[in-house]
């Protein structure tokens, strides 16, 4: 066998595995459209709510219904973000690597994909759920990628505050996709989500701060000093804690749930002093012990209202 002969046949056999490895970097690609950190954390506050709702564990055909229409919804949101913010992304270090940046994706792509995704979970929770979950699936949607995206991230420092409501909506489709109707439970966990939001994203806002001013993103922490910024994650981390006290009288809730609530809820606030103090003495305010704690905080406190109603006390 001559050598060109030998050529053709290794490149023969390397060609399936190339093929494979680029199917598979667009793959993971595509799936980094759908941000799944952000993912994880939503789905963790809908199948609490699901439990809570049905008291106690749902049929779970339609947890998985609920979950996979979930996160098409959140999915198809976070491809629209990533479509329409690619020319800021591209000058962030925490963005560079998103696939509309590195080209792996293509702006056109991205937006096909982000209109099946849409439609696609909206078809579904309406065929396996109800009309209402389907329509608040629908709804989020619309709130992050028009209300929040388009209209307020680039214009307003309170963008996350108003904005984040989108992020609120999953506990109202958990709570639907159950009981075909809203309550107040649900209600005061979208709330919950809606006050849990800005001292969530603030933090990371500060650690980003050149960042965000170099893109002219107004967030809080790029507009306001670190003192002002710890100040307002301070009151909402407080506001949080006391709405989710709520839902003891309100849902009827146990020891369980109560005692994590507080538990969990003092530690959020003294994270939330601590940045706040360090911030006011001119010390380094590490904000991202802030943003790590928050997204530990509302994990437990949703592992703790599925776990409440599955116990006799």
């Amino acid at each position: 066998m001559d050598i060109t002969t030998t050529a053709r046949a290794e490149a023969s056999a390397r060609a399936p595995r190339e093929s494979r490895q680029s199917f598979g970097r667009t793959v993971r690609a595509y799936i980094a459209l759908m941000k799944p950190r952000v993912l994880e954390l939503l789905l963790v506050t809908t199948v609490p709510v699901m439990i809570l709702a049905e008291g106690g564990l749902p049929n779970l055909w339609l947890v998985l219904a609920t979950v996979i229409g979930g996160t098409a919804s959140a999915g198809s949101a976070a491809a629209f973000n990533m479509y329409l913010d690619r020319d800021i992304d591209a000058h962030m270090q925490r963005t560079v690597n998103r696939p509309l940046v590195t080209g792996e994706v293509s702006p056109r792509g991205a937006l096909v994909f982000a209109w099946t995704l849409a439609v696609g979970s909206t078809v579904w929770l309406w065929l396996t759920t109800n009309w209402l979950a389907a329509t608040l699936s629908a709804a989020a949607i619309f709130f992050y990628v028009v209300i929040y995206t388009m209209i307020l991230k680039r214009r307003t420092e309170q963008n996350i505050v108003w904005g984040g409501i989108a992020g609120c909506f999953p506990v109202l489709i958990g709570w639907t996709a159950v009981t075909g109707s809203l309550a107040w439970p649900p209600v005061i966990l979208f709330v919950l989500v809606f006050l849990w939001t800005p001292p969530h994203y603030w933090p990371l806002s500060m650690k980003y701060k050149e960042e965000y001013e170099e893109v002219h993103v107004p967030m809080l922490g790029a507009t306001r000093n670190g003192s002002q910024v710890g100040l307002q994650i301070i009151l909402y981390a407080w506001a949080t804690v006391a709405c989710s006290l709520l839902l003891i009288p309100v849902a009827d809730m146990g020891v369980v749930y109560a005692v994590s609530s507080l538990v969990f809820g003092g530690w959020f606030i003294y994270e939330s002093h601590r940045l706040y103090n360090r911030a006011v003495r001119g010390t380094e305010a590490r904000p991202m012990r802030v943003f790590h704690a928050s997204i530990t905080y509302l994990t437990l406190i949703f592992v703790a209202i599925a776990v409440d109603p599955l116990l006799p006390f």
